[in-house]
């Protein structure tokens, strides 16, 4: 046989050492590119673990732009790894009868799909790269979450363990306590976590129960003190209404010297005084009693917003029996000598023309017109003065309003002179 073979032996023997050299070089390819495949397919899977930190994250156009790119490049691995399984399939490099032909090509087109899933592995790795910002950004948001989902927790417990305490000391709390129980749907959501409600909505949750708690728990704690202002505010009012109802009654006394003195004009605006004061002493003391059963309820809120209006009540009917007072004390000044407020008027004047004239050779009109009007309304105010019971309220009302307008011309000057006008 090996006679009528002849060369044929001789061949068959070169040529499968030439086999066998392609289907080792084959075979290498073959790995080569698994291991590239597997490089790949581990690129990819790493990579959609950011891409889905990032998305549960980060709703920006950028955020959604990384999705799409990813999901673009998923389709693109599809490919190239589904040219390289192709490859791999088409070529049997076990068989016995492959020839080194056979194996050349499976190498060379093993060596492509290799070069195919290295290039695309490559930009895949770029794409990561370019990923930084927005996957530190959403791993920092993801790192928040845990701890802001414990400190919701804490906070709400806190809340709870205040609310216990001040019962412990016999006040109520049920508005705060109602208010904890609508925490309650808050707590459930956060437990079942940013998978079913997302990263930013999670937080946000977590944020507004631990402000929401921390209020709570404020004002549970802040309960002792305020029972304690409120004993203290009645105490007071009380104090302060009974000492307003007596001087009430002596506003009539003082009503009776001043129109047995002045004329009708320095008294008549304060002829309701009386019935005011009265009449606002005695809502004072209404107030009051609902503001003690509000306390006595706990009603926190009532007792606090009464009480205000028991001061408002207080501090309304205060000024009009101290106006009564201190008009007749004025009146009685300028009856004996009116030349002081006068002369104070005067000298308000005479002050804001020098400020007026100060680094000027004549005054800007601005100043000097009303100035000058001052000057003449002091005039008037006092020829006004005339017979038995002259108006000194005229006189000292137009005597303020001098001043007052004089310090408006004071005033306008610096303001101009500071700004360089």
């Amino acid at each position: 046989m090996a006679a009528m073979n002849g060369g044929g032996t001789r061949r068959w023997g070169w040529g499968s050492g030439r086999a066998e050299q392609s289907r080792t070089e084959a075979q290498a390819a073959k790995d080569a590119a698994a291991a590239a495949f597997y490089e790949l397919d581990t690129a990819q899977r790493d990579l959609r673990i950011s891409i889905e930190t990032i998305t549960a994250v980060d709703a920006s156009p950028a955020g959604r732009k990384a999705a799409a790119d990813f999901a673009d490049f998923g389709r693109r691995i599809d490919s190239v790894s589904h040219a390289y399984i192709t490859t791999v399939d088409a070529h049997d490099l076990d068989r016995d009868d492959l020839d080194a032909a056979a194996a050349s090509r499976a190498r060379a087109e093993l060596d492509r799909a290799r070069q195919e899933l290295e290039r695309v592995k490559g930009e895949l790795d770029r794409f990561a790269q370019g990923l930084g910002s927005l996957l530190t950004r959403a791993e920092n948001q993801l790192a928040r979450l845990a701890p802001a989902i414990e400190r919701a927790r804490q906070g709400l417990l806190a809340a709870s363990n205040a609310l216990d305490a001040v019962r412990a000391q016999g006040l109520k709390a049920d508005a705060l306590a109602a208010r904890l129980a609508a925490l309650s749907p808050e707590l459930t959501k956060l437990n079942e976590g940013a998978g079913t409600h997302g990263v930013q909505e999670t937080l946000q949750r977590a944020d507004r129960v631990v402000r929401e708690a921390e209020a709570i728990r404020a004002e549970a704690e802040g309960l002792p003190q305020k029972a304690a202002d409120i004993d203290k505010r009645l105490a007071s009012l009380r104090t302060r209404t009974e000492a307003l109802q007596t001087r009430a009654g002596q506003v009539e006394p003082v009503l009776s010297e001043l129109r047995r003195r002045f004329s009708v004009a320095c008294w008549q605006d304060l002829q309701n005084v009386p019935q005011q004061a009265e009449h606002s002493a005695r809502q004072a003391n209404e107030k009051l009693g609902e503001a003690r059963t509000a306390r006595a309820e706990q009603r926190w809120p009532d007792a606090t917003s009464l009480l205000s209006t028991v001061r408002a009540l207080l501090n309304t009917t205060d000024e009009a029996v101290k106006a009564a007072g201190e008009r007749l004390r004025r009146l009685n000044e300028v009856a004996f000598d009116h030349s002081e407020e006068v002369e104070r008027t005067r000298f308000a004047i005479r002050d804001a023309q020098r400020l007026a004239m100060a680094g000027r050779s004549t005054p800007d009109p601005r100043h000097a017109q009303p100035l000058d009007n001052a000057v003449e309304r002091v005039d008037r105010a006092v020829a006004s003065l005339s017979g038995r019971h002259p108006d000194y309220w005229h006189l000292l009302t137009e005597l303020d309003a001098v001043r007052e307008t004089v310090q408006q011309v004071v005033e306008r000057i610096r303001h101009e002179r500071a700004s360089g006008s």
